[in-house]
C-alpha cells in the first residue's frame, strides 16, 4: 500500500473553475459533463483510478484525488493542471477509518459537498499480465489476506460510510464501486475475487439503504483485463489500456436512480446494466 504520509502533506490546484465548453463537448458529446460537481476518486494516483479523474476533470468536474502513493499522486495532480482543474490531492489509506474520515472532511472543507464516490482503491492480481500468480489459499498468509480484503472491501465500505452522510443532506449523491470477476481455474485469485463479489453485494444492500435519499450506487465493470501503465510491454500491446473505458465514469457519477443497485459497464457512449 505505500508509505503512509500526515494529512498535512497534500497538494491543491485551482488554476480557474473548468476546462472551456468546447473542449467538454469535443471529448465527451454535448450533455455528458459533471460541471462542478465534486468526486473523490480512491486510488487516484495511476491505473484506473486515474483515468476516472483525468476524465472527470476534462468534463468539468471537482476532484479529490486519494491515494497512498504520494509521489505518483502528485505527479497525476500535475496532469490535470492544463485543464484548469480545481483538484486536492489527499494522501489516504482507505483501510485505515481515520484516514478516511479526514479525507472526507477535507473534501467538504475545501468545496462544500460532495456530489459522488468513485471507489477505486484496491489491490488487484493482473495475472493477465503474465506476471507471477497470488498463493493458493493453503499457502497463503492472514496477512496477505487481510492486506486484499480490507483494501478491496474494507475501503469501499469505509468510504462509502462517510460520505453518505453528507449526500443525505442534500437528497443527492452517486456511489461507484469497482467490480472485476476471475475464473474459478485461476488458482490464487480466491481473496480478490472474494472481494470483488462482496463488494457486488455490498453495492445491491447500500443501494436500498439509500434509495430513500436519492443517492445511486452502482458497481462498475471494467469489462476485461486492462493494461495500465505499470503492465509489463508485451501485457500493454496485447491488452487494452484504461481509456478504453471512455468516459464511462463520467457517466457513472451522475447515473440516474433507474440504475441504482445494478452493476453497469461503459459500452458505446452509454452506461448498460449487465445483471
Amino acid at each position: 500500500m505505500g508509505r503512509r504520509m500526515g494529512f498535512s502533506e497534500y497538494w491543491s490546484t485551482g488554476f480557474g473553475k473548468t476546462a472551456t465548453r468546447n473542449s467538454i463537448e469535443l471529448f465527451f458529446g454535448q450533455g455528458e459533463n459533471v460541471q462542478d460537481k465534486v468526486v473523490i476518486v480512491t486510488g487516484g494516483a495511476k491505473g484506473i483510478g486515474r483515468h476516472a479523474a483525468l476524465t472527470l476533470v476534462k468534463a468539468g468536474a471537482k476532484v479529490v484525488l486519494a491515494d497512498t502513493d504520494v509521489e505518483r499522486m502528485h505527479k497525476t495532480l500535475g496532469e490535470l493542471r492544463p485543464f484548469n482543474a480545481e483538484v486536492i490531492a489527499v494522501p489516504t489509506d482507505v483501510r485505515d477509518e481515520r484516514d478516511v474520515r479526514r479525507l472526507v472532511h477535507q473534501a467538504v472543507d475545501r468545496f462544500g459537498h460532495i456530489d459522488a464516490l468513485i471507489n477505486d482503491a484496491g489491490i488487484v492480481p493482473h495475472f493477465n499480465w503474465g506476471i507471477p500468480r497470488w498463493p493458493r489459499v493453503r499457502f497463503l498468509s492472514k496477512d496477505f489476506w487481510d492486506s486484499v480484503i480490507q483494501t478491496n472491501l474494507g475501503g469501499t465500505f469505509l468510504c462509502t460510510k462517510y460520505v453518505v452522510p453528507f449526500m443525505e443532506e442534500r437528497r443527492s449523491g452517486n456511489i461507484v464501486n469497482l467490480w472485476g470477476g476471475g475464473r474459478v481455474e485461476n488458482h490464487g485469485a480466491a481473496a480478490y475475487a472474494v472481494s470483488k463479489d462482496a463488494i457486488r453485494t455490498f453495492t445491491r444492500f447500500v443501494a436500498e439503504e439509500e434509495r430513500e435519499w436519492n443517492v445511486c450506487v452502482v458497481a462498475f465493470s471494467p469489462k476485461q483485463a486492462i493494461a495500465t501503465e505499470d503492465a509489463p510491454e508485451e501485457a500493454r500491446m496485447r491488452l487494452p489500456s484504461p481509456e478504453i473505458l471512455g468516459n464511462g465514469f463520467v457517466l457513472a457519477a451522475q447515473a440516474g436512480m433507474d440504475l441504482t443497485g445494478k452493476t453497469v459497464e461503459h459500452r458505446d457512449g452509454t452506461l448498460v446494466a449487465v445483471d
